[in-house]
This record gives structure tokens, C-alpha cells and sequence, in this order.
């Protein structure tokens, strides 16, 4: 009944006759269909909506919410909330309207202030506070389960008013004229005195009483050629036309008030909680306060009075029409989002789309959306197009502050099969050197633990290439292993790292790697270089933990993957200096007693106890997993989770608020300096790239990626070549610029450094030899680590070539803001772990940031366009 009352209300009463004026009875029909057909259509498509699960506080908010995602529900919500408090005031105006015709007609014209604009805005004021009092006693009638209502109360709602305003524009057009003075004397002086209409040439509606010469805007029997009046009768003239052909006019007015009143208490009811809803969700900022409830029906009282202000507002302009053009609008902009979110999951095919309710086609749902764009541009095509520009920047700001939401969306769904389909179209997609990216794997360990590792990645990566932070870690049960995950992806988000992160479970670092090396990925979305962190404890470690990282590195290179080695002054592990927000207090070992797991990250026997397993070496730049948290103590974990949350909000904004020591503590300049290397604006300066082999080009395109970000802009590239001898300069330096001008490598300066192959000094070898002491042996085997006279002797010219190095570095690029250089082969076989790892020490050693590259041989750089 509410649904009736609704559909015939204000319009019914008022506004039908008009049209049967303007357009004529078969224009009139024609209007009444065509809006006929979109309410059913977007009936149905609210059926099957409404259906496909139980509907919570919000109608049709939460029905597109949950249907196509926070950002058109949000835009929805907020216009609905307005169209609803629109609607209250057109009631009312309706209410009063019909109120003013009947003193004036029925009771010997009767005006209450001035029977214009002051009646309904006094009438309209006292008629909304009446409204707004019974809304707030109690109107728990007013809503009902829309699963239950809509397929059934809605369509026959919609089949018996259809009739109805199908019926009434043929009584209407057969009983009353367009346009009528409401002269009698004229009219029956034409019937008596007409020779014209008594011998049968005229018809009785050629009388000046209904042409409207008699009421002409030009003055009295002047027709006007546009046929413009000012008749106090008529289909075109009086909104009571309704009552005046009824059998019994004080019926129609009651009708009228009836359905007036109710729908506007309706709207009254619905918008607060529309807006309760939205605010509960927490799309807008600003509006939470709107969220509280009060008493035993969670009555939005605060939504209440928001509500009756804007009905205020549109009721003090007292125009009906004005009024309701902005309403239905805003209600057409719904139902086409409805119909949408219908199309949309249908054409999804999402396993969770079932509603009950199987009358419902997704393209007619399709046709429906349209033609109510159609409808709302046709009723007025500015305020249709502010509301279409609204409904825009509400979607767009809602985008743009990414509510963390999971509502099952067929939004979320269309990103999946979105992604599924261009995924599977890449996997045929050959590759060119032209749209070559470093797709780069991270062997981080736990991503809170090694910022400014994560931070390279992101650098080089910048959102436009993929990014996977792999840990390793020893054997956990799911429970231990589904918060580590949540835990290291929640890290990630929260420092906007654009990164996947994956886990696995192996005995040593070499193993995880190679089933990272083998497994990450997808056809070809899948990592083509590694970068990792330099073994600064090579010295120290366990022949077999040197072993697994040397041979980590092979197994790289033998998948065809490049290679990244960082070091960095102040080491990478700053995981016992800054305290992990996403690791709760009671994240403990079980037969760990009270160590927290961000306090495990640091080798130690214990961690050897607890299966920890260095990323990529131990020491100050090493980084390894956490060990296994109590299960028992999920619920304090997430505890502890929401906790961390809450202080993330309080600390967003600058660098320093992402990092701190324990317990809280603001950490010093120089540690949170060293953390935030890679994301901190760089002084002017050069990035020094010491270009020693041809590794497809990898070597110069990450450090020229580097130059084109913001923070690392003003450093310019200084590239470094060797020559063996003198008069090979100038040649090597013309061939290198040309060379790089064809590659379009922007570059600060090109040096090419003669006599690279010169014998090192002593000083420098007896530093380096310092350095392999304890691996040599005088045995004739070696088991891969030590080092024996045969192997020294074979490896003195590449020894001396990496001692010099050094030396050459020293010279040149000690004042650089980053030293990017060719890695050296690691020939398994031909040279050991621990001889290998001494020339990358005794290079980069007290350097400024220091980034070992090897391409594949994949060429990334090309002369062609």
C-alpha cells in the first residue's frame, strides 16, 4: 500500500491532468508507458538485487554498495539521502498545494496568508514539524525486509497504478477541455445566440469559453497565435481538475493528502537512515557522527535533523516544479545504477550471484539503466547534467581516499576476470626489448624488517611494474602462517609499497630461492631480476650458509634472471631498532618464553632454536623471518593488530611518523635518515655508474630508471668504462657517448679510466689478502669455500683487476650519492664462495650506496623506435 501511495501521490493528483493538456491523450499514454517501463525494468533489477541476500539498513544504498562497490554506492548513498529530504518537501509543497485549492474553491475563497508563496512555506513549515515529531515517536511500519517487498509488493504495486494512470488520462481527455474561462453567461450566449453552432457548422467546443479567446494573454477575443492563456480552467490551467469531475470531490482531496502525507513521511523516515548507513561506513569524512542511533530502534535522531533542515530549505522556495525536477533526477540516477549493478554481476558470472528472484534478463537490466539516463536528460538536461557531474566527483573522491572495505562487490569480482583475461592474453604477447621492465623479486625476508631494500624495489618499480617481496621461512602450521602473511601485507600497505608479497617454507636460503626463482609469477607476469642484500658477515657465517647464498646467486643467473646486490653503509636490518605497528605484544614463540618476533630478526642461537633463516646473510644487513607465533594467541594478536591500527592513524603523514623504536620512541635523525635512504629527496649530486661488461644493458637502465624519479632527479649519471691503455681514450670515450646517445641515455659525463689492468699497490693487496686468510689451505681440493694455491694462482689477474678497482674507486666516485657497477660472473667451479665474496667486499667496502648489477644478457636497451 505505502508502494501505491507512493507511485500515485503528488503527481497523480496534480500533475496528470497537465500532461494530458500538453501532450495530448495519445502523447499522455505514450509518457505513461514509456515511465512504465522503466520502473518495471528497474523493479525487476531491485528484485534480483534485493534477492541475492539479506538487506541491511540502507535500501538501495546498500543494495549498490554491496552490489558495485563503495564508490558508486557512496556517490548513490549521499544523492539519495538528499533526493529522499527533496522528496519530503515535495509532499509537503503537494500537500499544501491541494490544502490552498480547496479553502479557495470549496470554501467561498478562503486565503490563509496570501494564497501564494508565504502559504506554503508557514503551512509547509508547521506540516513538517508535525512529520518530523511522529518520525521520531516511532515509524517502525515504515520499513520492511526488501528481500520480501520488492519482487512481489513492488511489480503488483507497479501493475495496479499503471492501470490507474492509464485509465485516468481517457476520462480525463473526454471529459474536460485544454483551456476553459469559466465564463457561463459566455458559454450560453454561444449556445443560443451562435447562428454557426445552431445550424451545425460549429461544435460546442469551438465556444470562445474553451478556445480561450476569452482569457487570451493579448486580451479578451484576441486568440494568441501560440495559443498562450490565462484561463482559471482547464486540463492546462487548474490541478484540481481531477476533483471537479469526481462524483464526490472531498474524496480526491483526501486521497490527495493521504498519499501526500504518507509518502512524505515515508521519506522522512528512510532518508536518516539511508544516511545512518552511509556513515556507518565511513565513505565520507565528516559525517560519522550521523552513524549513532538512539533508543531501542536505533532511531538516527541526528539524520532526523539534518533531514528536516534541507526539507526546510526546499520548502521555502515553494515552488512544486522546481522542486521536483531536482528529485526525480536524483531517483533516476539510482534507478540506473540499480539496473547497472543488475547488468554488471549478471555479466560477471560471479559464483555469489544467486538471487532468488530468476525473472530478470542482464540486458534488459542494461536497456533499463540507459533509458533512465535518457529520461533524466529529457526532463531537463541541465540539472540532469549536474547531476551526472556530481555523482562523477562523488565516485571519484571516494576512489581517491580508498575505503578499506570488502563487500564482495561485483566491482571486486570484474577485477579479478579483468585481470584473469589480460593475464592470459599476455601469455601470447611476445616480448620486445621496447617494452622491457625490471619485474623485480625482492628476497627480503619480512618487509618491515629491511626498508630501505623494499624501498629500491618501489623506487625502480614505481606502480608500473611488478614487485614480489619473498620470505623465506622454516616450517609453520596455516594459523601462524595466515597472520604472517596478513601481518607483512598489511606493512606494505600502510607504507604504500605497490607489492606482492609471498611466503614460503624451506630448510635453508638456497632452497627458497630456487622455489621462488621457479614458482613466483604468472606466464609472463613474473619477476626477471632478483635484487637482494649484500652478505656482509661472509667472513663469520657457516661454510654452508656462504655456500647457500653463493649458490643462490647461480641459481639466479642459470634461471636467466638478473641480479641486484645492495649494500649500504649503515646496513639493512633495522629490525631491532624500529618496532613493527602489525606485531602485537603477544606475538611470542611458543619455546621462546617472552621474545617478541621483531625481536628474532637478528641471528642469533636462539634464532637457530626458533628455524630462522637469513635472507641473504647475517649481520647488519642481513634479514630473516620471524618464528612462529602462538596460536593460541590469535585473538590477543588481533587485538594487537586494531591497536596498531589506530596509532597508523594518528602518526600518517611525514617520513618520521612511519618509523619508530620501541615502545613508541621517536627515533634519531641520522637511524631515520638511513632507514628512509631510497625515499628521501636526494641532494644534487651523480649517480656512478661503472659500466664493466655487457650485460644486455641492465646496468645503465636501472640507475637511468633512478634519474627519472622525483626524489632522485637532481642527480645526474657519470658513466665509467676502462681502457688498457692511453691511446685508447679518446676513441672509448667518443664510442661510449655515441653509444649512448643512440640508447637516448641522458648523461652528466662519460670517463674512461686508462690503465685499468695496471698492478694493484701493495697496501691494497695486503688488505684483500687479510681478507681470504683464514679460507686458505695447502690442500689440492677444495670444497667450494677454501681456497687453494692452484685457485689463487688461476684467479690473479681477475683479483688484481677487482683489487684495482677499489683503488680506482676511491679516486673517483667516494662523493657520489649512488655507485651502480657490473657484477662480477660467479663461475661455479672456477672460482670459490668465499673468494667470490671477498672481491665484492673488498670493492664495496666504506662506499657510498653501492648497487652490484648483472643483466641475463636479455638486451633492455635498443638503438630503434
Amino acid at each position: 500500500m505505502r508502494c501505491m501511495l507512493n507511485i500515485w501521490g503528488v503527481m497523480l493528483f496534480l500533475r496528470v491532468s497537465w500532461m494530458v493538456g500538453q501532450a495530448g491523450l495519445t502523447g499522455a499514454l505514450a509518457i505513461v508507458c514509456a515511465a512504465n517501463i522503466v520502473t518495471v525494468i528497474t523493479a525487476i533489477s531491485m528484485s534480483a538485487v534485493a534477492t541475492n541476500g539479506l538487506i541491511q539498513g540502507g535500501g538501495v544504498y546498500y543494495m549498490i554498495s554491496r552490489s558495485l562497490g563503495p564508490e558508486f554506492g557512496g556517490s548513490i548513498g549521499l544523492m539519495f539521502t538528499v533526493a529522499n529530504s527533496i522528496a519530503v518537501s515535495t509532499y509537503v509543497i503537494g500537500f499544501v498545494n491541494s490544502l490552498q485549492d480547496m479553502l479557495f474553491y470549496d470554501f467561498n475563497e478562503t486565503i490563509m496568508i496570501d494564497g501564494s508563496l508565504n502559504d506554503v512555506r508557514a503551512i509547509g513549515t508547521a506540516v513538517l514539524v508535525a512529520l518530523m515529531a511522529l518520525a521520531i515517536v516511532g515509524m517502525d511500519w515504515v520499513t520492511r525486509d526488501p528481500g520480501e517487498a520488492i519482487p512481489k509488493g513492488t511489480l503488483l504495486a507497479i501493475g495496479i497504478t499503471f492501470i490507474t494512470y492509464i485509465i485516468y488520462p481517457f476520462m480525463l481527455a473526454a471529459t474536460v477541455v485544454r483551456d476553459a474561462s469559466g465564463d457561463v453567461n459566455e458559454f450560453l450566449q454561444f449556445v443560443v445566440n451562435d447562428t454557426d453552432y445552431l445550424s451545425g457548422n460549429k461544435s460546442i467546443l469551438d465556444a470562445p469559453t474553451f478556445t480561450g479567446e476569452s482569457c487570451s494573454t493579448l486580451g479578451p477575443g484576441i486568440p494568441h497565435p501560440r495559443n498562450l492563456t490565462q484561463c482559471g480552467y482547464g486540463l492546462m490551467n487548474n490541478f484540481q481538475v481531477m476533483e471537479l469531475v469526481s462524483v464526490w470531490g472531498p474524496l480526491i482531496y483526501a486521497g490527495c493528502f493521504a498519499a501526500t502525507l504518507s509518502s512524505a513521511i515515508a521519506s522522512l523516515v528512510g532518508a536518516p537512515r539511508v544516511l545512518q548507513a552511509l556513515a556507518k561506513d565511513r565513505l565520507y569524512p565528516g559525517i560519522f557522527m550521523f552513524s549513532r542511533g538512539y533508543g531501542a530502534n536505533n532511531d538516527p535522531v541526528r539524520g532526523y535533523c539534518l533531514v528536516f533542515a534541507l526539507s526546510l530549505g526546499c520548502i521555502m522556495i515553494g515552488d512544486l516544479n522546481a522542486v521536483s525536477t531536482l528529485l526525480s533526477n536524483f531517483f533516476l540516477a539510482s534507478y540506473s545504477l540499480i539496473n547497472f549493478s543488475c547488468f554488471h554481476a549478471t555479466i560477471i558470472k560471479s559464483p555469489g550471484w544467486r538471487p532468488s528472484f530468476k525473472y530478470y534478463n542482464c540486458y534488459v537490466s542494461l536497456i533499463g539503466g540507459i533509458l533512465c539516463l535518457v529520461v533524466m536528460f529529457l526532463i531537463d538536461y541541465v540539472t540532469a547534467l549536474v547531476t551526472f557531474l556530481v555523482t562523477i566527483f562523488l565516485y571519484m573522491f571516494v576512489s581517491y581516499r580508498k575505503p578499506d572495505v570488502n563487500w564482495g562487490s561485483s566491482t571486486q569480482a570484474a577485477t579479478y576476470v579483468s585481470a584473469l583475461k589480460h593475464t592470459l592474453d599476455l601469455q601470447h604477447v611476445e616480448e620486445h626489448v621496447k617494452n622491457y621492465r625490471p619485474q623485480i623479486l625482492i628476497l627480503s625476508g619480512p618487509p618491515s624488517a629491511r626498508p630501505p631494500l623494499i624501498d629500491l624495489g618501489q623506487l625502480i618499480t614505481k606502480n608500473i611494474s611488478m614487485l614480489v617481496c619473498g620470505h623465506i621461512a622454516r616450517q609453520m602450521d596455516w594459523r601462524q602462517r595466515s597472520m604472517l602473511i596478513a601481518r607483512n601485507n598489511n606493512w606494505l600497505k600502510r607504507h604504500k609499497i605497490r607489492s606482492f608479497y609471498s611466503l614460503v617454507e624451506a630448510k635453508d636460503l638456497e632452497t627458497g630461492a630456487m622455489n621462488f626463482f621457479q614458482l613466483v609469477g604468472l606466464s609472463k607476469l613474473k619477476p626477471n631480476m632478483v635484487l637482494l642484500g649484500y652478505k656482509t658477515n661472509w667472513n663469520n657465517c657457516s661454510n654452508e650458509d656462504l655456500m647457500s647464498y653463493f649458490n643462490t646467486l647461480h641459481g639466479a643467473l642459470n634461471m636467466q634472471l638478473g641480479i641486484a646486490i645492495l649494500r649500504v653503509p649503515s646496513g639493512l636490518d633495522f629490525s631491532q631498532i624500529i618496532e613493527d605497528e602489525d606485531a602485537g605484544p603477544l606475538l611470542s614463540y611458543q619455546n621462546g618464553g617472552a621474545n617478541d618476533i621483531s625481536d628474532l630478526h637478528e641471528p642469533s642461537s636462539l634464532q637457530q632454536q626458533q628455524g630462522q633463516i637469513a635472507q641473504d646473510g647475517t649481520g647488519s644487513e642481513a634479514s630473516s623471518p620471524p618464528g612462529s607465533p602462538n596460536p593460541e594467541r590469535a585473538h590477543d594478536v588481533v587485538a594487537g593488530l586494531e591497536g596498531a591500527q589506530d596509532r597508523k592513524k594518528k602518526r600518517r603523514g611525514s617520513l618520521s611518523s612511519l618509523y619508530h623504536g620501541p615502545g613508541g620512541a621517536k627515533l634519531s635523525k641520522d637511524v631515520l635518515n638511513n632507514i628512509t635512504i631510497f625515499q628521501r629527496k636526494q641532494k644534487k649530486g651523480t649517480i656512478d655508474v661503472w659500466w664493466l661488461y655487457d650485460d644486455g644493458g641492465l646496468t645503465l637502465l636501472l640507475p637511468y630508471i633512478l634519474t627519472t624519479r622525483s626524489n632522485w632527479g637532481s642527480c645526474k649519471l657519470r658513466i665509467f668504462a676502462l681502457a688498457n691503455r692511453r691511446d685508447e681514450l679518446d676513441m672509448e670515450q667518443r664510442s661510449m657517448a655515441n653509444l649512448l646517445s643512440k640508447f637516448r641515455i641522458d648523461y652528466g659525463d662519460v670517463i674512461v679510466i686508462p690503465d685499468a689492468m695496471r698492478k694493484a699497490t701493495d697496501s691494497s693487496k695486503a688488505d684483500f689478502e687479510a681478507l681470504i686468510e683464514k679460507y686458505k689451505t695447502s690442500e689440492n681440493t677444495s670444497d667450494g669455500v677454501t681456497l687453494t694455491e692452484t685457485e689463487l694462482l688461476s684467479q690473479r689477474e681477475k683479483t688484481n683487476r677487482h683489487i684495482r678497482l677499489r683503488e680506482m674507486l676511491l679516486e673517483n666516485s667516494m662523493d657520489a650519492n649512488l655507485i651502480v657497477m657490473t657484477l662480477p660472473m660467479p663461475r661455479k667451479g672456477n672460482v670459490s664462495a668465499s673468494l667470490y665474496m671477498a672481491w665484492l667486499d673488498y670493492i664495496s667496502k666504506d662506499m657510498p650506496p653501492f648497487l652490484f648489477v648483472r643483466g641475463n644478457q636479455q638486451s633492455v636497451l635498443t638503438f630503434y623506435s
